[in-house]
């Protein structure tokens, strides 16, 4: 993703010091984050994670869409969340937590969960987005939005102690309807969920969604990384784009 004409200043150079030393990426790098739009939806147990690393490491605008008040079961995972705002809009406390880290940070910070009434608006403002949410109606939305928009997305989700993630280019990946072509008849919307686990994955997609941005190393395209955090075992294999995919298979290949 191109920087233009974004420069750092003295304050981002003191903030993103130790960052600006990783090979490859310094300067350029950084303004590449600053100038960057990323869309996250929703800010929860995975979403908020990759949330705070993301406005930590200094994206410049983050969309953010996530219904409904603060509940005392948020808080095991939900870390954007405190327990002084149970009975209030998630969203509310999502976007302060957020500006007292990074108060340069712009934030688009949406009342509601991702669905076909406001998903174009949402993925129009993003450069990248970050899928962290655990319904796949959802899922769904973003993916097709994104493809039809030529926008990357990162695909992250987990249960119990299992997680996956995997990058999907428009044009040159596996889509999430390539891999899931419709909703599994037996997910909910409640399962068993440890923040740890949910932490572990939204750190790796808080990672990639930089690569990306950056420019930086390999991202995790036609792969998927599968975590049993249970057992600590980790497995990379191969996935392939469907030319039948009902989404993105008419893409020409790129």
């Amino acid at each position: 993703m191109d920087s233009g004409d974004i420069q750092l200043n003295d304050d981002d150079r003191a903030t993103y010091q130790w960052q600006l030393w990783v090979n490859d990426f310094g300067e350029a790098g950084q303004a590449k984050l600053k100038q960057a739009s990323v869309m996250i939806s929703r800010v929860g147990g995975v979403g908020s994670v990759v949330a705070y690393e993301l406005a930590a490491a200094g994206v410049g605008h983050l969309i953010l869409a996530h219904a409904g008040n603060v509940k005392p079961s948020d808080l095991n995972r939900q870390l954007l969340m405190t327990h002084d705002w149970i009975g209030k809009p998630r969203i509310e406390s999502i976007e302060r937590r957020l500006l007292e880290l990074n108060p340069r940070l712009k934030i688009t910070a949406v009342n509601q969960n991702v669905d076909q009434s406001n998903v174009k608006s949402l993925v129009d403002q993003a450069d990248l987005i970050v899928d962290c949410a655990p319904l796949f109606p959802e899922r769904f939305a973003m993916n097709d939005e994104a493809v039809q928009q030529g926008k990357p997305i990162i695909e992250s989700a987990m249960f119990e102690m299992d997680a996956n993630i995997t990058t999907v280019i428009p044009g040159q990946t596996a889509c999430l309807r390539c891999l899931t072509p419709e909703a599994p008849p037996a997910w909910r919307r409640q399962f068993p969920v440890f923040g740890a686990v949910s932490g572990t994955v939204a750190c790796l997609a808080a990672t990639e969604a930089i690569k990306l941005i950056s420019g930086i190393g390999k991202p995790l395209t036609n792969e998927m990384l599968r975590m049993d955090l249970r057992n600590m075992r980790f497995q990379k294999f191969q996935i392939q784009r469907r030319e039948d995919c009902a989404v993105c298979g008419h893409l020409p290949s790129s």
